[in-house]
């Protein structure tokens, strides 16, 4: 990695750190944590009030994403979902009541502070079928063909090598898996120049591709059926989307079930 690409990376720890911190220390005062300060175009809005009702505050307030992606996975029951970049573990706690007992969801993050806080978060929540690991998005713990189903809100356009992102999500998808995401994507019309203008990487803005650049990475990965629909836009020539798309069946090393 570059020095560029570790001061980013750098950057956006910090500030995701320092969310988690806020929520946390809000969590002790008599009235409990306000949401971390997001526009409208982000944040615990874009979930539905009955799913909000039934996490623990702390997890909703830790919100940053720019969509609801475990509405568009379609998770079922007994199975095995990952959310990269999980935060304060919203997507966690609500894929993990998707999915019951007999399924499991697991978090990824590379922020001790969230982390931390997404732990306290299941706890709160009752919830035994989650797992938080430690690590970053282009290089994922878990062994191949474990997971049947990858989420993500908002997250994969803050790295820098989104292409091992894209492979490291194959990899780790069982054939046959699928991506359901949250993203921000940038008109194909749009320079990275331009998009620049419009946002920092820690905004969630300047590092995203465009809808051609997406699609691209996608398929170069190996995925299939990739659908990529927006669902508002963040700034000039910039949408929150919804990503889907799957791993064919056939390719992989073979199924395993992780405990």
């Amino acid at each position: 990695m570059n020095e560029q690409s570790t001061d980013l990376r750098e950057a956006v720890r910090r500030r995701y750190a320092a969310a988690a911190v806020q929520v946390t220390e809000g969590a002790a005062a008599c009235c409990g944590p306000e949401p971390v300060e997001v526009d409208a175009d982000f944040g615990s809005s874009l979930y539905a009030a009955d799913e909000r009702d039934a996490l623990p505050v702390e997890a909703v307030a830790a919100s940053l994403g720019c969509g609801n992606p475990t509405a568009v996975a379609e998770l079922r029951a007994g199975e095995r979902v990952l959310d990269l970049g999980s935060g304060g573990g919203i997507d966690v706690l609500l894929s993990a009541r998707r999915v019951g007992p007999t399924g499991k969801a697991y978090g990824l993050d590379m922020t001790d502070e969230m982390l931390e806080l997404a732990v306290a978060n299941a706890a709160k929540a009752g919830a035994t079928n989650v797992e938080f690991l430690k690590g970053t998005i282009e290089a994922i713990p878990l062994p191949a063909d474990t997971v049947d189903v990858v989420i993500s809100n908002c997250v994969i356009n803050l790295s820098t090598d989104k292409a091992a992102v894209f492979a490291e999500t194959f990899r780790v998808l069982r054939p046959g898996g699928r991506i359901g995401v949250s993203d921000i994507v940038s008109d194909d019309s749009l320079t990275v120049e331009q998009r620049a203008e419009r946002g920092d990487y820690v905004g969630c803005i300047a590092g995203a591709l465009s809808f051609a650049e997406y699609r691209a990475g996608l398929e170069a990965a190996g995925f299939t059926g990739v659908e990529i629909t927006p669902t508002h836009p963040v700034a000039d020539g910039m949408h929150s989307a919804l990503i889907r798309a799957v791993k064919p069946a056939g390719t992989g090393n073979g199924s395993r079930r992780l405990p």
